[in-house]
């Protein structure tokens, strides 16, 4: 009877630890838009936190999110030294639609290339756009789902919190 109860409250504990730990982005290769394989791990380690964004090109809401952080961009990279990180679940097919937004939007940002889902699949999201910040063990300190004007000072906020640590 007690082993069953300490097995039990094992195994509770054991679930608990998992379910509740801190999610973390480990080694992912993906691709930069000239096809080149990199591993995100390795390129979040440059700076102190890291602005992970996933969008498509058919996605307005993960547009409008790039364009509003687009404007708030380059106070975070000079006061908080962050660096942003754009990466595309658009399909092979679609990937090509990509450097003409980048072009016309103006985005000063990383684009990388998922095409494959290694990533997301990874986190396990569903919606975008889907927004992380991470520290440079690959620590996810904040994620968001979707966009609504005004999302972005959210974000802003945290990074600001997260950099007086």
């Amino acid at each position: 009877m007690r082993l069953s109860i300490f097995f039990t409250l094992l195994f509770y504990l054991g679930f608990t630890t998992l379910s509740f730990g801190q999610q973390k982005i480990t080694s992912a290769e993906i691709k930069t838009l000239d096809q080149q394989t990199v591993d995100l791990a390795d390129i979040i380690k440059e700076k102190d936190f890291t602005v992970v964004s996933f969008w498509a090109t058919w996605c307005k809401p993960c547009q409008s999110e790039l364009d509003a952080i687009a404007e708030l961009y380059p106070d975070w990279k000079e006061e908080m030294d962050v660096q942003m990180i754009a990466i595309t679940i658009d399909t092979q097919r679609q990937l090509a639609k990509v450097p003409g937004i980048i072009s016309t939007k103006g985005w000063e940002y990383t684009i990388l290339s998922d095409t494959n889902n290694t990533l997301r699949n990874q986190l396990g999201f569903q919606a975008i756009p889907q927004t992380y910040i991470v520290d440079k063990e690959g620590n996810i300190l904040y994620n968001h789902s979707g966009y609504t004007a005004g999302d972005e000072y959210e974000l802003e906020e945290k990074l600001t919190e997260l950099s007086e640590k």
